[in-house]
């Protein structure tokens, strides 16, 4: 940990150029929210694209829900605004909200309906649905052929699925999840990460506060961490982990040792170690090029076996940027 903090350099809004192009359908302005003496959100600069799938990271306390609860209107910020499709929620809440989905926590079902008839009970709170779009997203959460059953026959993943699409009736611009992958096995994780791919492939953009950080480093286009109410980093989840001028190197075997002696006595080499757990070699490179370290390995009688980039853990750059411990991660 200690030697990834002298690489790590993530700061608030740190979002690549190329991330940074298209129309903003999410963003929060200087949004705070105080509860007393406890402020719970503190000036929130945050922007989600149009198709993205932004992942939204915090531990236990970061106030990610509060924010999510500010950007759905449901509670007032103390300052600041939020903005979904260039309008401000606090004065056009009415006309905004339409055009968003939201799952927050476990959807709300009615176990002795059917899965059919729990859509058509929301869409008439919503004002009436056309049956063809209820067909549209059954189809699309992949639950067309178990429509007609009691949704107490579903399995946790079909339950989230009949929640995305409550959430996906209106055909909403933007879906807002929250732990969508909660409690969900192997099967059903696999199942919403091709939903949520699908959603973004059509143009959807998708909001996920998760804990799951296999799943966002999988899914997720971009990601802000938040810890104590501010935003540490916005940035893309390439850029987060992506290499930070380490290669990991294969030695033969007995060999270790000394090319990590004679790595420590080159000016660039001097913060190299040795990674017990992957048996490799990991150090920085001469002119920052792999090349140049392959031919200065050969050269002194070393050829490596493999060498390669050596891209950062998620969990590791969380921990880091967040300073929490194993369990602290909400």
């Amino acid at each position: 940990m200690a030697s990834m903090a002298n690489t790590l350099e993530a700061r608030p809004g740190a979002a690549s150029t190329a991330a940074r192009t298209g129309e903003v359908v999410l963003r929060t302005r200087q949004l705070t929210k105080r509860y007393g003496e406890r402020l719970a959100v503190n000036h929130l600069d945050l922007e989600v694209y149009r198709g993205d799938i932004f992942g939204f990271l915090g531990p236990n306390g970061a106030g990610k829900t509060t924010t999510i609860r500010m950007a759905l209107g449901l509670i007032t910020p103390t300052s600041g605004s939020v903005e979904i499709l260039g309008k401000e929620v606090a004065t056009h809440r009415a006309q905004i909200l339409p055009r968003v989905g939201a799952l927050i926590e476990a959807p709300a079902l009615y176990l002795y309906m059917s899965g059919r008839d729990n859509l058509r009970a929301v869409a008439s709170v919503l004002g009436g649905v056309p049956d063809g779009r209820i067909d549209a997203v059954l189809e699309l959460v992949g639950l067309q052929n178990r429509q007609k059953d009691r949704v107490r026959t579903y399995s946790l993943g079909m339950k989230q699925r009949l929640g995305v699409a409550m959430a996906l009736l209106q055909d909403p611009d933007l879906l807002v999840l929250d732990e969508p992958a909660n409690g969900l096995d192997p099967a059903g994780i696999v199942e919403m990460r091709d939903l949520m791919r699908q959603l973004s492939a059509a143009g959807k953009t998708v909001f996920i506060s998760s804990h799951v950080l296999t799943e966002v480093r999988q899914i997720c286009t971009r990601v802000a961490i938040m810890n104590l109410g501010k935003l540490v980093t916005e940035t893309t989840i390439e850029d987060l982990v992506s290499n930070r001028g380490e290669f990991a190197v294969q030695v033969e075997r007995g060999q270790e040792q000394q090319v990590l002696a004679l790595l420590r006595a080159q000016p660039w080499g001097q913060s190299a170690r040795f990674d017990s757990e992957s048996g490799n070699l990991v150090t920085l490179a001469p002119n920052g090029r792999g090349r140049d370290l392959n031919l200065f390995l050969v050269q002194n009688g070393f050829a490596p076996e493999t060498l390669a980039q050596q891209a950062q853990d998620l969990e590791q750059v969380f921990l880091q940027l967040t300073g929490t411990g194993e369990g602290g991660i909400q």
